[in-house]
């Protein structure tokens, strides 16, 4: 039993050195905080022993994805290109507010570089192994690979990643954990590397939906540095979490939607949708106004876009150490006429507009959250972009979306369910969830490192 004097540092020690243990196999973190940890772990004992609690997050030990600035430690974005990259001097904002709250940050998960990828690969800083097969890598899921490896796998029980196509679900899909993609303006991105300032988005990567929840209660609102949560109103992700599901209307994929899913993800779904009947929702089916392929294509063109605007430099030289499927995708936005920019943003509006109208009876959509699950590393192909078919719609679509754990498939890897609602509505998506993980039951865990 821990003493209680010391029970926070001694949970804070623990976590920091089972990622370093796991590091060798699993390539989790990108680097660690030196002696900060141990004070941070003493100043909530110490609080603790004064009668001060600041609340469920008070301790938690996290990881913060490397493209978000950590106090004292190089945001280094997954990146050859920034070897000489100097210390933050201060936190970005979502950092400091859980800070304030008494969460400790552990270590500095990997990323694929600039978070420019779904795979979860990275061909110069190395990558993450999914810890449902250690003995046999396999995708991690991307961009938030090692935050998804590290709460996967049991390691910490939340982390930090960001989502501009499926970067916080995509990894918690294939690494067996919960991820919330929040609304755009919800959550500050000032002190984030930014790849699409269209879509990017900060989200927590946790072991349970109550987590996800109060994390994000402490995350969101009004940052003067980023404009987009200004005059954004906040609401209690908790207040309601254990309200369940009746009386909720849900739209889900027709069978011809899901043509692009493998057979194991189709029967996980069917399982997920009949808990959910079960626990006492309507379920009707719903298809999008436009396939998901044309959703993806026009996110992509725009996504590339922005992400050659703030890395054009790099992009551009010969000489930068730039992976080169990096470079590739930036320089797409490159060749982007701005007619052809302004065409897309509009056909963006027109799609978000028709789906709104299409979705108006519903509460919610639920999908898989990928056609597949993890593969083995040695099949991953950078010019395929299926993991993101089902994710990247969301964020085109100015929508949250919730990401969590169905089962396990016969090969052992994990399975996902994404729930989709309107903007703002996070709690909702968290509602839903907290209702499908109560019905679904304790998940099994990954193997021993």
């Amino acid at each position: 039993m821990l003493d209680t004097n010391t029970k926070n540092l001694a949970t804070v020690l623990e976590a920091r050195d089972r990622l370093k243990s796991a590091q060798e196999k699993l390539h989790i973190c990108a680097a660690f905080p030196g002696d900060v940890v141990e004070a941070e772990g003493r100043h909530c004992d110490a609080l603790s022993a004064a009668g001060v609690d600041l609340g469920p997050l008070h301790g938690l030990p996290i990881v913060v994805k490397d493209i978000i600035d950590v106090a004292g430690m190089p945001t280094k974005a997954g990146s050859a290109t920034r070897p000489d990259q100097p210390p933050a001097k201060a936190d970005a904002t979502v950092v400091a507010k859980l800070r304030a709250a008494g969460a400790v940050t552990v270590g500095k998960s990997h990323t694929v570089e600039f978070a420019f990828g779904g795979w979860g690969t990275n061909a110069s800083q190395g990558t993450p192994r999914n810890p449902w097969k250690p003995d046999e890598p396999h995708t991690p899921g991307g961009s938030s690979n090692g935050t998804g490896v590290a709460v996967g796998g049991g390691f910490v029980p939340a982390g930090l990643g960001s989502d501009t196509g499926g970067s916080v679900r995509i990894p918690a899909a294939f690494c067996g954990c919960v991820g919330l993609k929040t609304s755009i303006g919800l959550v500050s991105r000032a002190g984030v590397v930014p790849l699409s300032d269209t879509f990017d988005t900060v989200g927590p990567l946790t072991d349970t939906v109550t987590r996800a929840a109060e994390m994000l209660a402490v995350m969101q609102g009004e940052d003067r540095a980023d404009p987009t949560t200004l005059g954004v109103s906040r609401s209690d992700p908790l207040a309601g979490l254990e309200h369940g599901v009746s009386g909720l209307r849900l739209g889900r994929l027709s069978n011809d939607a899901l043509e692009e899913c493998r057979p194991e993800v189709k029967e996980a779904f069917e399982t997920a949708v009949g808990l959910l009947t079960a626990a006492g929702a309507t379920v009707e089916t719903f298809d999008f106004p436009k396939s998901f392929a044309e959703y993806q294509a026009n996110a992509t063109a725009i996504i590339a876009s922005d992400a050659y605007a703030f890395h054009a430099d790099l992009a551009d030289s010969n000489a930068a150490p730039l992976n080169d499927t990096t470079r590739m995708r930036m320089v797409v936005g490159r060749d982007l006429s701005a007619k052809e920019r302004v065409r897309a943003q509009r056909a963006r509006q027109a799609d978000i507009a028709a789906f709104l109208a299409k979705m108006d009876r519903l509460d919610a959509i639920i999908l898989p959250t990928a056609p597949i699950t993890a593969i083995p590393l040695t099949e991953a192909d950078e010019n395929n972009y299926e993991m993101s078919l089902y994710t990247r719609v969301s964020n085109y679509l100015e929508l949250s979306a919730l990401s969590l754990p169905i089962g396990l498939t016969a090969k052992g890897l994990p399975t996902s369910l994404q729930i989709v609602v309107r903007r703002f509505d996070d709690p909702l998506a968290l509602r839903i969830g907290r209702a499908f993980e109560r019905a679904r039951g304790p998940m099994p865990t990954p193997p021993a490192i």
